[in-house]
């Protein structure tokens, strides 16, 4: 094996890619063949097809071509360690975010860096680009799943995402800042009674902002009494209670908001906590942000609607 001289092409086969693909990384990034044989085209070593594996894998695992390039053409003992077979970066683990694109692998990856700046920059650019729905599905919830599922399999990773839901959130709050609303908030925001995670309810606030619709968002672990007084005082057409864990799901904080003396229009029960079996007659259970938006939008629309004949 140690004389051994191996074609692009036995090369491509070994390691499960086109010749093309040699080609480009050899083009790039310089992994290419470095034994020359007199009459033939230049020839990959055992060395050189070592380095192609890491180049193969690390790609593989969601890391860019570039960053696995370096990796691939240190020593074999500098190439990131793999632990567990759960990948690399930041202690020895990466962030599964399933089927998601390039983008929330980046995503992924800074957040295992702790790069609070990356993290914000990826975010910002992404709602610019593509909206909050679209980030907010197709970016952020792939990585905060990930975040709880390693946690979930390792106890960890408090630290990153204690910093991505603060990157998250601010995210979510500039943008929300830059909507354009001008008519009076008649949707009311609010966690249920102990109930603590608050970024898909910034989400949604951050997403009927972007379409000119004014809000209150009361955030995290609100009491039935405090949300109770609350419908009362503002006479919301429309509240939204957010349920991560059935632990929060107590259908009594919904048969309380329906009878206040100004009962809101539309009652949604957001979140995955709620059961559909448990929810009093006359509440909304939205299956997504998405639905969420359309409800609120549709009774906002139906008020305004009545209000002018």
């Amino acid at each position: 094996m140690a004389d051994e001289a191996l074609s692009a092409g036995t090369v491509a086969r070994r390691l499960g890619v086109a010749v093309t693909t040699l080609r480009t990384w050899h083009q790039r990034y310089g992994l290419g063949p470095s034994r020359h044989v007199p009459g033939h085209h230049r020839r990959y070593t055992p060395g050189d097809l070592a380095r192609l594996e890491i180049m193969r894998r690390l790609t593989a695992e969601g890391i860019t071509p570039a960053e696995a390039a370096h990796w691939a053409k240190q020593s074999p003992g500098a190439e990131p360690r793999l632990h567990a077979g759960t990948g690399r970066d930041g202690g020895g683990q990466t962030i599964p975010v399933g089927r998601a694109g390039p983008v929330a692998r980046g995503l992924a990856r800074a957040a295992m860096r702790l790069d609070s700046a990356a993290i914000s920059d990826t975010i910002t650019d992404a709602l610019a680009r593509d909206g909050v729905v679209a980030t907010w599905e197709g970016l952020l919830r792939p990585v905060l799943a990930g975040i709880g599922e390693r946690h979930a399999a390792t106890a960890g990773l408090i630290e990153v995402e204690h910093l991505v839901s603060r990157c998250v959130s601010e995210a979510f709050a500039a943008a929300a800042r830059s909507g354009t609303a001008t008519d009076p908030a008649r949707i009311l925001l609010s966690c249920a009674d102990e109930e603590q995670h608050t970024l898909p309810l910034e989400a949604l606030a951050a997403a009927l902002a972007e379409r000119g619709v004014a809000y209150r968002l009361l955030g995290a672990r609100m009491p039935v009494a405090a949300l109770t007084e609350a419908v009362n005082r503002t006479g919301p057409t429309a509240v939204v209670v957010w349920s991560h864990t059935r632990a929060t799901a107590d259908p009594g904080q919904l048969s309380a908001l329906l009878g206040v003396p100004r009962r809101p229009l539309l009652v949604l029960a957001a979140g995955p906590g709620w059961r559909a079996d448990t929810l009093p007659a006359g509440v909304v259970r939205p299956v997504d942000l998405s639905e969420a938006i359309s409800l609120a939008l549709a009774v906002r629309d139906s008020l305004d609607q009545s209000s002018g004949e």
